[in-house]
Order: structure tokens, then sequence, then C-alpha cells
């Protein structure tokens, strides 16, 4: 009640201050502002202007746009219920322009009452440095599976035109390379990116930097993008077993799955209420049903507790969580 008493007093003062009734909106973003610094062309260059719905009223993106054709924007997701997430994707496009570029991109909402937001980015696109392509795509890889790509690194001007070193923040990844080519102020250099089989599961999304032995910027940024997916995977991720009278018993089942056959060696939870049946767990398949079984203790109110997989696949081991409600 709060936050939509909150959210009735901004409204009731756009009137009078128009300004304040933009700040509701305002608030919902993490950041307003970017600076891309300064990257090749045909560089891939994306920023995600984060922002949630902090109230209790449904919200909704009617519009965003662009002042300068270098940015192109976009909404991941208009329409935003309670405490859920969306983002403003703001693309340089480094392949048309050149030289520094400014861009002011309009946020308008509709829901629950009209209100601009306006961000901001800022960027600098050099001509004489050409990626080939213009971002590192590694794709899907499973778990524990190293990955090689290359980028062509062009460059025109100096003769004396040199990348000293590559810096990466991720200790899982790195890069190296080797010049290919110098004619006059034309140098060639071929970046070999490398993912290590150690790298955690989920999203990777980050840089590399080329250091340079330019006056000023130094550093070229390289982008890095792929997914790190298990070997094995279980569904659901998270497992409820329902609202349960103290002393009730209740089954459901996970799915256990790889891309080829593999055995359970082991289920694991701390929480006795949780017990497992694994007939035939032991014998090789690409998919695996385990039946889990929850008994209700007599105090009411919510048990959760982790669910641990071992499988005869090396280090995977799949963990999942599983909660139930006990009531009275």
């Amino acid at each position: 009640m709060l936050r939509s008493s909150l959210l009735v007093t901004v409204v009731s003062l756009a009137a009078a201050f128009p300004a304040a009734g933009q700040e509701w909106a305002r608030k919902m973003f993490k950041d307003t502002s970017h600076d891309f610094g300064t990257v090749a062309r045909a560089a891939k260059a994306e920023f995600l202007f984060e922002f949630s719905n902090l109230y209790l009223e449904d919200v909704h993106v009617s519009n965003v746009r662009s002042s300068c054709g270098c940015t192109s924007v976009r909404v991941e997701n208009p329409s935003l219920k309670t405490y859920e997430k969306s983002a403003i994707v703001a693309t340089f496009n480094t392949k048309s322009f050149q030289g520094s570029r400014r861009a002011t991109l309009t946020v308008t909402f509709d829901k629950p009452f009209y209100a601009e937001v306006q961000l901001q980015v800022t960027g600098v696109i050099r001509t004489d440095v050409v990626l080939d392509p213009g971002s590192v795509q590694l794709g899907t890889l499973e778990q524990g599976t190293p990955a090689e790509c290359k980028v062509a690194v062009n460059y025109a001007g100096r003769s004396d035109w040199k990348i000293v070193e590559v810096r990466s923040p991720n200790p899982h990844l790195r890069g190296e390379v080797v010049e290919r080519s110098r004619s006059g102020g034309q140098v060639g250099y071929e970046l070999v990116v490398r993912l290590d089989n150690d790298a955690p599961l989920g999203y990777l999304g980050d840089y590399l930097l080329l250091v340079t032995n330019d006056y000023q910027p130094l550093q070229i940024p390289v982008a890095v993008e792929g997914r790190i997916s298990a070997s094995v995977t279980v569904s659901p991720a998270s497992l409820f077993l329902g609202v349960v009278a103290p002393g009730q018993t209740v089954t459901k089942q996970l799915v256990v799955k790889a891309a080829k056959p593999f055995r359970i060696v082991s289920i694991a939870c701390d929480d006795k209420s949780f017990s497992f049946e694994t007939a035939g767990a032991d014998v090789p398949k690409t998919l695996h049903l385990v039946p889990v079984t929850f008994t209700a203790g007599e105090n009411a109110g919510k048990v959760s507790n982790t669910i641990r997989i071992e499988t005869d696949m090396g280090q995977c081991r799949p963990e999942l969580s599983a909660y139930a409600v006990v009531g009275k």
C-alpha cells in the first residue's frame, strides 16, 4: 500500500510540477547514461539500461525512440508486473557511423500513467580499426568443453602501429594476437580467443581489451558472448511439492537428462523429509525419471532444502531447490 500511495501522490503533483510527475518512472532505472568509450568500426557495442517495476500497478512502455541514427533502441519486455524486470537495449551502429557520437533515448510510459524518461549514450567510433566479425560469438557450449574463436583486426594509419597486449577481466577467457600482415600503413592481426573448460554455467557476456601503442586511447574492446550449459540437466529447476497437511505425503517427479547415456550415482538431501526412488538409476540412459517424496512434519511453515545429484559424468553434479508448505 505504501508504494501505491506514494505513486498516487507523485501523479497528483504532476499537473503543478511536471518534473515530479516523471520521477516515479526515473526511479525504476538503474542507470540513465552510458559511455561506450572508443570502439572499433563494425564492433558490437550494446548496453542494457535495466529497469524494474517498483510499484503495485502494472507498468507499460508504449514507445522508445533515439535522437540519432548512430544508436538503435528497443525494449526487451514492454509490460511489467510488480517486481518484474526489463531493459532498454541501446546498440551503437558502428558499421554506419564514425567519430564522436551522442544520442538521447526517450522511453515513453503509458501505464500506470504517462511519463517520459530520457537516457543518454555517448561514444567514439574509430575508422582506422575494423573488427571482422564485430564480436566473438561462442554459441552454446556444454560445461567442461573448451572453445576457440578467431577475429580479424585490421588497421590503416601509422606504419608502426601494434597491439602490444590482450587483457581479460574474466579468468576463464583469454586472447592472443598473431600479426598476419604489415605493409606501409596497413596492419593485419588475428585475435585468437579461448574459453577454458572451467567456465561456470550461465550466460557469458564480457570484453577482451586490445592494448595498442596508440597515443590515445590505448584500449579497444572486443565483445565476447556465449552460454555455458550443463552436460546433465534437471527439470523442473525448482521443485514445489505443494501445500500439505502435517503427516501428509506427496510425490512428484524429476526429469534428469543428458545428450549421452549416464548413470545416477546418488541423490542426497540434508532434510530427511525428502526421499528418492532410485530404482534403475544405475542403468546408463539419456533420461532418468526420479520420484521425489516429501513427508510433512508436525510443524507448520515452509520447508526448503537442496537436492544434490551425482552422476558418472565427471564433475557434473546438478543441484536444485525443493520446497513445500506445511499447513495447519
